[in-house]
């Protein structure tokens, strides 16, 4: 898979490719992060600050990127979208949800009057032409994983109607639907307006349209007048800055000159001060993780006894304490204990450094060194010296070389010689259901197994064909268990696994914002915020 395609997955890819000329028409002149809104009242400017970059990929079904899919949760809209919190689903462009969540076909009636920004109507036809691109074999997006295996087609009934034609009954693609984002077919058709989206071009039929953006800035929105969907715009303009370095995000909250009302990724030392000059801190838990993932073909790291080793070693206790300040727990599974499938896996890396060496030994492993590289997320930067010190500690020589998410992605992409990765994750973006979760990080053609460079491993193999079944199991209490079974192989291999799962802290002024929840996932949501 070459470069652009994984960045694009990932979100990591900068702005590289124009924008079309209606995009670069409202991004022209000097960039601009000051509030340019009226000077007061219901048609002021709300201003964000996003701890994540705005230039990953735009296009809804290839992005990760925490920004853009924040973003993009303003301006598009699913057949059926889902509440940020309980991520369950409500109609969106369609007017109702299917009575039974069980069948194999699911029909839909699009909303009468439903326009993209561009005054365009939205047809049936726009709703075939996105599944059409995510199940079309021969092209790799990221939402394919997550509607391939369950959905055959998308059939078009008529102008305002359409038929979701499933491969067995997939209750869970009810709330699923939200990821596939309807676009305009008249826009998106167009030769090489997929690279425009990912360049930022994003046009859709939500509450908010884009009216600037500017890479490594700021992107701004305004309510979109001709909306007569569920979620009415509260907001005349939002300003979403771009700030990933933690100190200039704490200031642009701090102090009587605060140029911003929200911020999403507070950093943890700085809560109490935020807390007494008049702002609301709140936390979401959830499965926003720090990772390992090893080079299966760099030895020794294809043995399974060095990763857990390197695990056992690792002092989460400590990490959880300094670096995270009490805002975390180490991983006792794959998925975070408040999620709905989890159960403690059979393999629990608690600290252990005798239990450590002694695998190591038993590998016939001395002398290691290891380079971690790392994405230099402020959080995880933190929770790195415990790794180093940890690992030190049992006679493995480590060096820390944290770097731009891009930077980190490009060499795995060039399939550059690595070691051992540090970053962080959070399938929580896509959804609570295990089966997804699960499906982000592992399978045959999966993204990080490809850079793990794991999937022929016999038991890779085998663990897919059980992810498989899982999939396909009715039963959901059956269902629950065997994907409880298969994740027990996932902590034992430990290929790509959690070390610790941390809670993301929001902050807002309540003087100023209402309808406010923390996500316990980067971004912000503010469909159902109003000013106070």
């Amino acid at each position: 898979m070459h470069r652009r395609t994984f960045l694009k997955h990932t979100g990591a890819l900068g702005a590289a490719a124009a924008v079309s000329a209606s995009l670069s028409a409202c991004s022209s002149g000097p960039q601009s992060t000051n509030d340019t809104g009226g000077s007061g009242g219901k048609d002021r400017t709300l201003t964000a600050v996003i701890g994540y970059g705005n230039d990953g990929s735009w296009d809804p079904t290839q992005t990760a990127s925490a920004f853009c899919m924040a973003a993009n949760n303003h301006i598009y809209e699913g057949l059926l979208d889902t509440d940020p919190i309980t991520r369950e689903p409500y109609p969106a462009l369609a007017t109702r949800i299917p009575e039974d969540a069980n069948a194999t076909s699911w029909k839909f009636t699009l909303r009468a009057g439903a326009k993209f920004h561009d005054g365009k109507p939205v047809t049936a036809d726009d709703v075939v032409f996105v599944f059409d691109r995510i199940l079309d074999p021969n092209t790799q997006t990221l939402a394919k994983g997550f509607f391939a295996s369950w959905l055959k087609e998308v059939r078009r009934i008529d102008e305002r109607n359409v038929e979701l034609v499933l491969k067995f009954p997939f209750p869970d693609g009810l709330s699923r639907l939200t990821l596939a984002k309807i676009m305009p077919r008249h826009v998106f058709s167009k030769p090489g307006a997929w690279d425009r989206a990912t360049a930022g071009l994003a046009i859709g039929s939500g509450p908010y349209r884009q009216t600037a953006h500017h890479p490594k800035s700021n992107t701004t929105f305004a309510a979109f007048a001709d909306y007569n969907g569920p979620r009415k715009p509260a907001f005349a303009r939002m300003n979403w800055l771009t700030i990933v370095d933690a100190a200039p995000r704490v200031a642009r909250m701090s102090g009587s000159s605060a140029g911003a009302q929200i911020s999403d990724n507070i950093p943890y030392a700085n809560i109490e001060q935020l807390r007494s000059g008049g702002l609301t801190v709140a936390g979401g838990a959830g499965m926003n993780n720090l990772f390992l993932m090893f080079n299966t073909k760099h030895k020794p790291f294809g043995d399974v006894r060095v990763r857990q080793a390197l695990h056992y070693a690792i002092d989460t206790g400590k990490m959880v304490e300094v670096a995270l300040k009490g805002h975390g727990k180490p991983s006792t599974s794959f998925l975070n204990e408040g999620n709905p499938g989890y159960r403690r896996a059979k393999t629990v890396y608690d600290h252990d450094p005798e239990k450590a060496k002694a695998l190591l030994k038993a590998a016939g492993v001395s002398g290691l060194k290891i380079n971690i590289l790392a994405v230099n997320v402020s959080w995880i930067v933190d929770c790195l010296p415990t790794i180093k010190a940890s690992w030190d500690a049992i006679g493995v020589r480590t060096t820390l070389d944290p770097q731009e998410t891009t930077a980190v992605f490009t060499k795995m992409d060039q399939k550059q010689d690595y070691q051992v990765v540090a970053a962080a994750s959070n399938p929580n973006q896509f959804g609570l259901d295990a089966d997804l979760i699960m499906h982000y990080n592992y399978g045959p053609t999966n993204l990080w197994m490809n850079y793990a460079r794991w999937a022929d491993d016999a038991v890779a193999r085998q663990l897919f064909r059980d992810m498989d079944r899982a999939t396909r199991e009715p039963d959901p209490a059956r269902k629950k268990t065997m994907i409880q079974d298969y994740i027990d192989t996932v902590a034992e291999q430990a290929v790509l696994y959690p070390v610790v799962h941390n809670e993301l802290m929001t902050a807002w002024d309540p003087k100023k914002l209402t309808g406010i929840r923390a996500q316990p996932y980067p971004g912000i949501n503010l469909l159902q915020a109003k000013w106070a």
